[in-house]
């Protein structure tokens, strides 16, 4: 817990005067401290179980057509194939759908699965399946992640498990979807392991309170810059001088962390550039269309996908970015007139991304993992849209160390059931725990729920990958 008041005499419900008051890494339990914690943390940190690795998931909320995406199956009949064709990628013989141009010059970096199936076709239920890996206690993976790993990273104190909706990247995007309930459910874990939401606040912000003068904290400019200078003060006086590197530490995660890690300025403004997505505005013809439309534009995705990577380089282990809009049945967005805008975003943020972590050497330390609730029936309905489909879904993989550059199973004629073996959510499970932990030595590990443990146990990685 975090908390400086003003030195007014403000009386609370026992009657006790506030002045002047500082408490820094207090966690109110016993008298451990933060600083404490993160000392602890890092001896733990020792063990092998925990890989110096991160999960990326960028999960296409409604449901994204396996077609239009990575499966064009244009030797279909023509009311199945591919809408708007096909893109040759830099696999010989293997193309993705025609709006993944810059993606599939980049496909020698990425595993595409066109076997994915579980069957579902109801969001709520379906997302939060997929998201868990069908891991038996219903929690989404990264809140498995951070109830083995911790809640925050012991080295910076970055929340270990994040989701990142539009509203994160900035006030201006508010109002845009992004249904973080369907991505974040903890299942039978507790309410503790929730992903932070930085547009939403969570128990790690209302646990730190800067309490400054009314007129100051008109907005979070006046607390950021209560923050700086409660550091340069610090600073000058010497305060820090006296304190071990965990006590430095902790005070570093009040005085920054979380609050680096959003801050896009401190990005070279041609790289933020490379990942805007503000040009695929929804047309006003379109937003007209139905009056959930404008909410689902995907101006922030290219931000929401730079904040994911600086949150990865930051020690988050876990983010899910999520994307609006995939729902094309044609009552608001169509394949016809969704796929060139929320299309175009996708391929124009992921490749940035990929190219980006490339360059930064972080490849092989994050997985990002492209996935849906589900995918789209392979008929094109009259509306000019696909309807709910859990018999074939869109997956697709890139880095974490793992097998690049190869198709994984294939579906039949018409793209609507697998032709091979099928890929499951538990080989979702399988491969994304297995990046990151060594889950030979984590069957050696007490303390790990026993409906965890038996179903890492029991978890396969997707064949050909490892």
């Amino acid at each position: 817990m975090f908390r400086i008041f003003t030195n007014g005499r403000t009386s609370n419900c026992e009657g006790t005067c506030r002045r002047e008051f500082l408490q820094i890494g207090t966690c109110g339990i016993g008298g451990v401290t933060l600083s404490g914690l993160l000392a602890a943390r890092a001896d733990a940190a020792g063990s092998p179980v925990v890989r110096d690795k991160a999960v990326v998931v960028l999960n296409l909320q409604g449901g994204p057509t396996h077609i239009e995406t990575f499966d064009p199956k244009m030797t279909a009949p023509q009311e199945y194939r591919a809408m708007f064709g096909e893109v040759q990628t830099s696999l010989p013989g293997v193309t993705f759908g025609s709006h993944f141009e810059q993606l599939a010059k980049l496909a020698d970096r990425m595993a595409v699965v066109r076997s994915f199936r579980h069957g579902n076709g109801s969001h709520a239920s379906a997302a939060q399946l997929v998201m868990a890996g069908g891991n038996p206690t219903g929690a989404n993976m990264g809140s498995v992640y951070s109830r083995i790993a911790g809640l925050t990273n012991p080295r910076t104190g970055i929340p270990n498990c994040t989701v990142v909706v539009p509203g994160a990247t900035g006030d201006a995007y508010k109002k845009l979807g992004g249904s973080p309930s369907r991505v974040t459910n903890v299942g039978t874990l507790p309410q503790t392991y929730k992903p932070f939401d930085p547009s939403a606040g969570s128990d790690i912000l209302e646990n730190m309170e800067l309490r400054l003068d009314e007129r100051r904290l008109d907005d979070r400019r006046s607390l950021l810059g209560g923050l700086n200078r409660l550091r340069r003060d610090a600073e000058q006086s010497a305060v820090l001088d006296g304190l071990d590197r965990f006590q430095t530490q902790a005070f570093d995660v009040i005085t920054g962390g979380i609050r680096d890690a959003f801050d896009l300025s401190k990005e070279d403004p041609a790289l933020v550039a490379r990942y805007d997505t503000s040009a695929f505005k929804i047309p006003k013809w379109l937003q007209k269309k139905k009056s959930n439309v404008p909410a689902q534009s995907p101006v922030a995705l290219g931000k929401q996908m730079l904040l994911a990577r600086r949150l990865v380089e930051g020690g988050c282990g876990f983010v899910t970015v999520t994307s609006n809009g995939w729902d094309m049945h044609g009552n608001a967005f169509g394949i016809d007139d969704g796929m060139p805008l929320l299309g175009g975003a996708v391929d124009k943020a992921v490749s940035a991304f990929l190219e980006d972590v490339e360059q930064r050497g972080l490849s092989e330390k994050i997985l990002l993992v492209v996935t849906g609730e589900f995918g789209r029936t392979p008929r094109i309905n009259k509306k000019g849209g696909r309807d709910h489909w859990g018999n074939l879904c869109t997956l697709a993989l890139a880095g974490g160390g793992l097998e690049m550059g190869q198709v994984v199973g294939k579906s039949n004629r018409t793209a609507s059931v697998p032709a091979t073996d099928p890929v499951t959510t538990q080989h979702l499970l399988g491969t994304v725990m297995g990046t990151l932990f060594d889950l030979g030595e984590l069957r050696l590990q007490s303390g790990v729920p026993t409906e965890i443990a038996r179903a890492l146990n029991a978890a396969t990685p997707i064949p050909g990958l490892v």
